[in-house]
């Protein structure tokens, strides 16, 4: 009978284990002080899609918090890169979905939550691949025969 219950432990054992290297660590103890401040947290939690799932798309969202750091309403996506396919435009919203729910609630110092709440933030999310050369810049650069 005991050897029928150390598997179901060691199982246990590595979803805990596993479950603590998915889930996110707080990015910081203290409270977010300048508006600098919370563009960086939002940045050092954003993770883009794999290049296997989408192109670089350079993302633009509409959000807004409360005093408390909760966001208030709906993030609203207010630009996209030209010539995104909708798989590569569906792939990047839900990563900035999914990082606005790892960051949030911030923790605002008091003066900054009196300050932001309510206001609009226009955030940026971008990746710093390279995205492949347009044909038409390339084209005066081949040699011609004559």
């Amino acid at each position: 009978m005991a050897r029928r219950g150390k598997p179901v432990f060691w199982f246990a054992g590595v979803l805990l284990i596993l479950t603590m290297q998915v889930l996110p660590v707080p990015a910081a103890a203290e409270p977010v002080d300048s508006i600098r401040q919370l563009v960086e947290r939002l940045q050092q939690c954003w993770k883009p899609p794999a290049r296997s799932q989408a192109r670089a798309v350079d993302v633009t969202v509409l959000v807004s918090f409360t005093r408390d750091g909760v966001i208030l309403g709906q993030p609203r996506v207010t630009y996209e890169t030209e010539g995104a396919s909708d798989n590569d435009r569906l792939a990047y919203r839900i990563a900035v979905m999914e990082t606005l729910q790892r960051c949030t609630p911030m923790q605002f110092s008091e003066g900054l939550g009196g300050a932001v709440a309510g206001r609009p933030f226009a955030i940026r999310f971008w990746t710093r691949r390279t995205s492949p050369k347009p044909a038409e810049r390339r084209a005066w650069l081949t040699p011609k025969i004559l």
